[in-house]
């Protein structure tokens, strides 16, 4: 294969999961269409704000249109609390009362062409969680060097099913660029956003430093296999696959979440 080819596929792989893992992400903004006076309108549903004040809710809907929020504590018993939408311009606002770090609110939106109108559903509940803001220049090497480990492990993978190639020093770069984004800079991704660093196994349920652990896993056992420049090509072709696969479960999935039944 012709080294741009390879780099070619190398990019359009490992952008498609990383588009996919995001969009399909618990805390990507749910898409919802509602439909007035025989126009339907698109728009997002947030799942995701930071601790620094009030969730705010952006509906674009002309008058005479109005509606409300419902919401609630994430698993808990709590009544529901109806927070009317303001009208802003050719938009309603609503805004849900901001939670400490990794605290969820389940809310649902309700909306109506008028005073004497019926109600006009627009989908099912949503979660959102809370964290605390992320300093950019820690957020952006973070994504960036995963960004980047994920290109060369999948460049790897190619590689190792190339017999005119030898993947070894993909594999070395994989490893290190994994171990900084993933066991370094991840850390204090999650220190800053939800105050702690490490919540996946063995201390805990977070699947994405669970799934960094796992493909760090396979990369070590074929940077062993490798040892003495040997290519390793099922090992490394095992390491890339695994990668792949488990960076295609959704970001955050089962992340860090408060518990609001320990007292405060």
């Amino acid at each position: 294969m012709r080294k741009g080819l390879f780099w070619l596929l190398a990019v359009l792989i490992t952008l498609g999961s990383a588009v996919y893992q995001r969009m399909t992400g618990p805390t990507y903004p749910l898409r919802v269409k509602a439909g007035f006076g025989g126009a339907v309108e698109g728009f997002k549903l947030p799942r995701s704000a930071e601790t620094g004040g009030d969730a705010v809710v952006t509906v674009p809907a002309p008058a005479p249109v109005e509606g409300w929020l419902e919401w609630k504590r994430f698993k808990t018993a709590d009544d529901w609390t109806t927070a009317p939408l303001v009208r802003e311009g050719d938009s309603l606002v609503g805004r849900l009362p901001r939670q400490p770090a990794a605290g969820k609110l389940v809310y649902s939106l309700h909306l109506r062409p008028g005073p004497d109108s019926s109600l006009v559903e627009t989908g099912k509940q949503v979660v959102m969680r809370f964290k605390d803001p992320v300093p950019a220049w820690i957020i952006i090497p973070h994504i960036f060097i995963m960004f980047a480990g994920m290109l060369l492990s999948t460049a790897a993978g190619l590689a190792a099913l190339d017999q005119k190639r030898n993947p070894r020093r993909l594999v070395l770069w994989t490893v290190a660029l994994l171990f900084a984004g993933g066991f370094v800079l991840g850390p204090l991704v999650q220190k800053f956003a939800f105050g702690v660093a490490w919540a996946g196994f063995p201390v805990g349920s977070d699947l994405t430093d669970t799934k960094t652990l796992i493909a760090f896993l396979f990369w070590i056992a074929a940077l062993v296999a490798g040892r003495k420049g040997r290519p390793a090509r099922p090992f490394v072709i095992a390491a890339s696959l695994v990668t792949l696969l488990i960076f295609l479960i959704p970001h955050s999935i089962r992340g860090s979440e408060f518990n609001y039944s320990q007292p405060k």
